[in-house]
């Protein structure tokens, strides 16, 4: 037999096994967006420095059993970290994209949504609300991979983190302890 035809034979072979290996599942596209407001006592730059920085003290949703540390270092380019132990492993949540203290925090990553084919653009806006409140207004914006079921379980993850952890931490003063 030629030598062509037996190496030609050999990778026919090769692709039909890694045929019968693979496997592959058809995946739903789509979009949705979520918002929630609340209004918060202190002024935009209080509150902002107390959504971003060191977020440990209200920040309770993680993917190692105990992390060491959550933080976003709120500037172009920082992240949205969830440090594992003290050795440094752990995740980046996000990649902030925007960041105005007092005004504006953007950032783009998947949360908990890591490994995924989604885009999580999550957006936090700050406005002055009478003489020592802050109206902050989160917005979350995700398109790509899509399941049925994302999007409550989002909202309901939100509303969790700005009404259950993050207004009365704020409405304790647990904020002027960091």
């Amino acid at each position: 037999m030629d030598l062509k035809i037996i190496k030609y034979l050999i990778l026919l072979n090769m692709l039909l096994i890694s045929t019968l290996l693979a496997e592959s599942k058809k995946l739903s596209f789509g979009s949705f967006a979520i918002k929630h407001e609340v209004t918060l006592p202190g002024s935009p730059e209080v509150i902002y420095d107390a959504i971003s920085g060191d977020i440990s003290q209200w920040w309770d949703h993680s993917f190692s059993n105990k992390p060491v540390k959550f933080y976003i270092d709120a500037k172009p380019g920082g992240g949205f970290y969830e440090i594992f132990d003290d050795s440094g492993n752990g995740v980046l949540h996000a990649t902030v994209i925007a960041a105005e203290r007092g005004k504006l925090l953007r950032f783009d990553g998947p949360l908990g949504f890591s490994g995924k084919a989604i885009k999580i653009v999550t957006t936090y806006e700050f406005e002055k609300s009478g003489n020592d409140s802050t109206l902050l207004k989160i917005a979350v914006h995700a398109s790509g991979e899509y399941e049925p079921e994302w999007p409550p379980v989002m909202d309901n993850v939100w509303q969790h983190f700005i009404f259950e952890q993050f207004k009365p931490y704020i409405e304790s003063s647990g904020h002027l302890k960091k």
